[in-house]
């Protein structure tokens, strides 16, 4: 009878250490850099002047403001400009023109939401605070150097049809006049961030431009109602402006106004950033 044999086990061999050849390392002949903001201004400010929306409603902001200001300043003559700057004609042309860059301000965004080309554009800056800052920093810039330009050209034009008849400076009423509207611009380039919409976000812009300038004649009817009605027409668009450029009176160079503009687009700008980083593209 046959004993058995113990069975052994075989410990399996250690693999070799296995690597690969070297070879020649690969250098990308396209450089790497970090991106930050300047490069996002750069992008917005090639889309914003590649355009045609750009070039047709600023153009039709420069029509209305140099336009029918410098048709008011023929109408006047010296004695209107013993107590009002020189300026007053621009204030006639923004009443409309400032419907012109709110137009714009929308469409600066929305427009990207239209096409699709948003995708594209979070795609290549998956930053979108970064995106949304540089379209507001560069829209402003435009919006402003323009604004400013136009009611300083008419301001100019105005004095040499009526010169040393007014020792008011408009110098002032420039800057805030510029300021004011291109604010505006901005809170609808907000409202259109928000929106994603162009028709829905100019719609709403002109509603709460134009609401407020025609709803106090109908609340001032009633006696309840009557202080609400004239705070709100103390700072609707139209009378704000018309304190700008001290129409009403030299001792109002509508700061309040200004402040609550001011205010007002800083909330709006803070919705958009919220809501922009919340949804999906």
């Amino acid at each position: 009878m046959s004993t058995p044999q113990p069975q052994t086990h075989q410990q399996d061999a250690p693999a070799p250490n296995w690597q690969p050849a070297p070879g020649p390392s690969y250098n990308s002949p396209i450089p790497i850099t970090r991106t930050h903001l300047g490069h996002a201004l750069t992008s917005e400010w090639t889309k914003i002047k590649s355009l045609r929306s750009t070039m047709w409603t600023l153009g039709v902001f420069l029509l209305l403001v140099v336009g029918i200001g410098l048709l008011v300043a023929t109408q006047t003559n010296d004695r209107d400009y013993q107590d009002i700057p020189y300026s007053v004609p621009a204030f006639f042309g923004l009443i409309l023109g400032q419907i012109c860059l709110i137009t714009l301000g929308v469409l600066v965004i929305s427009s990207e939401y239209g096409t699709g080309m948003i995708r594209t554009t979070f795609t290549a800056s998956p930053q979108r605070h970064r995106v949304l800052t540089a379209k507001l920093l560069i829209f402003f810039a435009v919006a402003f150097v323009v604004s400013a330009l136009a009611i300083g050209f008419v301001g100019l034009i105005t004095s040499g049809m009526h010169g040393g008849a007014s020792d008011n400076e408009w110098g002032g009423t420039v800057l805030m006049g510029a300021l004011y509207v291109s604010l505006l611009g901005v809170l609808a380039l907000a409202m259109g961030s928000m929106l994603r919409h162009s028709a829905g976000a100019i719609t709403a812009m002109l509603g709460l431009v134009l609401v407020p300038a025609i709803l106090p004649a109908f609340l001032m009817i009633s006696d309840s109602l009557r202080s609400i009605g004239e705070k709100m027409l103390d700072y609707n668009a139209p009378n704000a402006l018309a304190k700008i450029f001290q129409i009403d009176s030299v001792n109002e160079n509508g700061g309040p106004q200004l402040l609550l503009l001011a205010c007002v687009t800083a909330v709006a700008i803070a919705g958009a950033y919220a809501l922009l980083e919340r949804r999906d593209v």
